[in-house]
């Protein structure tokens, strides 16, 4: 059991608010997973030819500038580093992949959560008002969030099993269910030269739906792909780039809600994370279909 909220402004003027509403989803979904807390939030564009990525190392006087430093000497680049407990936000000059292969290299000892333009990724364990504290999530603001609790069932509680899972830029997971085919796909997935860094089912899941993209399909269609190829039961959040989706499987037995007003859409496990946010006294208010794919998106720049 675990739990699973998303936010998402569509009227800019409410993205300085966004933190303090996820937080307080957030932390109305602690009954539902205690055991560790994260959260995806788009926003601080990284800017044009620069990327942005978030690193984890359990050490919380970790070397951070150090790497920076290297990061930077080694593309003869930029390197800007904000510091955040255990994790840290690095926006470099240089395409983010090379970013990634220089660091898989050099520093295999730091975990990258996430990695984009947008996205900035945090996790942890402890309760989720302790993981939201700690981060400073009341005051970030942006586009759209979002975030989970967990209650450990497939793998073991750390930090790197926590979600949300990044599979690809601006592209994470969050996922409450338990999948039977994990084993198998992960296998079918790594003869396509995926990687994998946990045992966490949601890793698996996140990765497919990731190849699948790379393949040319839309969002959609790699959602309804999941709907044949992944067995089990799951509800599933995806954040990307320009907005943020959401699947239950056929028979639906985990739980979600779905708001939506001329503001805002969001979305949580149960009703209780959606309570207090503005407006919602007038707004559409309904439960997923099962095998439905229901996505929303940022308008297209001119």
């Amino acid at each position: 059991m675990c739990g699973i909220v998303g936010l998402f402004f569509k009227n800019p003027a409410l993205q300085s608010e966004l933190g303090r509403h996820v937080q307080a989803m957030l932390i109305g979904m602690t009954d539902r997973g205690p055991d560790s807390a994260g959260i995806a939030v788009y926003h601080r564009p990284a800017g044009p030819g620069r990327s942005k990525l978030t690193l984890f190392h359990p050490d919380p006087q970790y070397r951070w500038r150090e790497v920076g430093g290297a990061l930077g000497e080694a593309f003869d680049a930029e390197v800007d580093v904000e510091h955040k407990s255990n994790h840290a936000v690095v926006i470099v000059a240089a395409p983010e992949d090379k970013a990634r292969a220089w660091l898989h290299r050099h520093h295999p000892e730091i975990r990258i959560m996430g990695y984009g333009q947008l996205m900035e990724v945090y996790k942890d364990m402890g309760l989720p008002a302790e993981v939201a504290d700690k981060y400073g999530l009341a005051s970030m603001e942006g586009t759209h969030a979002i975030g989970h609790t967990r209650m450990a069932t497939e793998s073991a509680v750390t930090t790197e099993h926590s979600h949300p899972f990044t599979a690809a830029a601006d592209m994470c997971l969050v996922h409450n269910g338990s999948l039977s085919n994990h084993n198998n796909l992960r296998k079918w997935l790594r003869k396509r030269g995926l990687e994998f860094e946990t045992d966490n089912d949601s890793e698996v899941a996140a990765r497919y739906f990731a190849y699948r993209l790379s393949e040319g399909a839309t969002l959609a269609e790699a959602l309804e792909a999941g709907l044949k190829d992944l067995d089990g039961f799951f509800t599933f959040t995806m954040g990307t780039r320009d907005g943020f989706a959401v699947l239950r499987d056929a028979i639906a037995c985990k739980p979600a809600v779905l708001a939506e007003t001329d503001d805002w859409v969001a979305m949580a496990s149960e009703f209780r994370s959606l309570a207090n946010l503005p407006g919602v006294d007038k707004a559409k208010i309904w439960e997923p279909e099962p095998a439905v794919v229901y996505t929303w998106s940022l308008p297209k720049a001119a």
